[in-house]
């Protein structure tokens, strides 16, 4: 990889938007040049993009994907979602364990970064899952290597439930790695299902979801997730949370670094409300349920004061053919990566939050909540992974061009006013105005615990 330069580019990054160049060279950020632009020859690049009137950040890192390899690769694979990643700003990914086989050993963990290795074009890590019975895995795991442990104290799709009392205290007094929960109390589910369903004979419209998977069954078991890591000092990661009864769990003030409890929120939980399931219907079922417009608001409010610290996806592919089905047949999910950043970039337009804060909790956060090793910010010595984005550059989602093996997404008829022009992973530019370089893939994560 020979020297590039990026110049006359809106740099935003570290709560700053500032007109500058970068200099990448052998896959890191060489120089990073506030101001006019550089003398080039001083440079010797091989390659410069002009970039004026875009925008340049770090590449956004999901810590919550469902990539479904192996085992439902009909729905998705590691090739095909991480290319949906690429193509909308996506440099890293966090993949969950509930595939076929459950990644719920350190074998299993070695065959996905394997595959991973071979076709990802994002950088790459993986949760191991945990059960009522794999203590031994989950003691033996590698603190740099994997991003964290995933813990379903809630049955979503694959049914990984941790429901017995002694196992979950063991692994949260001992788990070497930070907890990533899915939070929601299964008898209380259960007994809403079989509520509503009675109601309905047998056919539960969607809009009954968020009572079904309601807050109260939310705050049941993310109170219990946050007494068992205050009770044994454990890291503990918040996944998708969705209701504004969850918001008095999380404390504002503390520097994330600082943080034991952290917690994230899903593009989808911003984006749409309990209104849009007369329209949408199956396409926003989503475990946890997408919540009220009440809740909407108190889950942007806590972004912006720093309870919640990061945005993820929860992206979960499932064949339209499978979501198209009756309430209790249908899998929860829905494919979002491709479309998560320009989502949050057309709340920034529409004044919920600023564009900074829109890559404090997509760039930033990520890289600092898991301790990854020199990615995440624009910095000298740091990884490029870079995007650049046109902000005036309106488009429409469309059949056309979904990149999700799956073939659809929530936000289809949608218009957005940023498109992602540039992504680069470790310096070299893998999707450039649609058009990719499918033999540039991405690099395990490091994370320095």
């Amino acid at each position: 990889m020979g020297r590039m330069a990026i110049i006359n580019a809106l740099i935003v990054n570290e709560g700053k938007r500032q007109k500058g160049n970068i200099i990448v060279n052998g896959g890191l950020i060489e120089r990073v040049i506030v101001g006019d632009a550089i003398t080039i020859p001083s440079f010797n690049p091989q390659k410069v993009i002009n970039a004026e009137g875009l925008i340049l950040i770090p590449g956004v890192i999901d810590d919550h994907v469902h990539f479904r390899e192996p085992g439902l690769t009909h729905k998705g694979d590691i090739c095909s979602e991480s290319k949906a990643a690429i193509a909308g700003g996506v440099t890293s990914i966090m993949d969950m364990p509930n595939t076929i086989p459950q990644t719920v050993t350190s074998e299993e963990l070695d065959k996905k970064f394997e595959i991973a290795s071979k076709s990802s074009l994002a950088n790459y890590s993986f949760y191991l899952g945990a059960t009522n019975h794999n203590i031994q895995e989950i003691i033996k795991v590698d603190k740099q290597k994997v991003c964290g442990l995933k813990l379903f104290m809630g049955s979503s799709t694959g049914n990984m439930l941790v429901d017995n009392g002694e196992s979950l205290e063991t692994i949260f007094r001992s788990s070497p790695v930070l907890i990533g929960a899915h939070c929601e109390d299964e008898a209380t589910v259960k007994r809403n299902t079989l509520y509503y369903d009675g109601i309905y004979n047998h056919d539960i419209p969607f809009a009954c979801h968020p009572q079904i998977r309601s807050a109260e069954a939310c705050y049941l078991s993310s109170s219990l997730a946050v007494d068992l890591a205050k009770k044994f000092n454990t890291r503990l990661h918040l996944l998708h949370l969705s209701t504004e009864k969850e918001m008095s769990l999380l404390s504002p003030g503390i520097p994330l670094s600082q943080k034991r409890i952290t917690a994230e929120v899903c593009t989808h939980h911003l984006w749409f409300s309990d209104k849009d399931y007369d329209r949408q219907g199956w396409r926003i079922k989503w475990n946890p349920a997408i919540k009220t417009e009440a809740d909407k608001k108190a889950l942007m409010e806590a972004l912006i004061d720093n309870r919640i610290d990061l945005i993820a996806t929860d992206h979960a592919p499932h064949l339209q053919s499978e979501k198209e089905n009756t309430y209790t047949k249908c899998p929860s999910g829905g494919p979002m990566v491709q479309h998560s950043l320009v989502a949050m970039l057309e709340m920034a337009r529409q004044g919920a939050l600023t564009i900074e804060q829109v890559v404090d909790k997509m760039c930033h956060a990520p890289s600092t909540l898991f301790n990854i090793d020199k990615r995440g910010y624009i910095r000298e010595g740091y990884h490029a992974d870079i995007v650049l984005i046109n902000p005036k550059a309106k488009w429409e989602v469309t059949k056309g061009n979904i990149l999700y093996k799956c073939g659809w997404s929530p936000m289809e008829g949608q218009t957005f006013s940023h498109r992602i022009t540039h992504t680069f992973v470790n310096g070299r530019l893998v999707f450039e105005n649609g058009k990719f370089d499918e033999s540039v893939k991405g690099s395990a994560l490091i994370f320095n615990r």
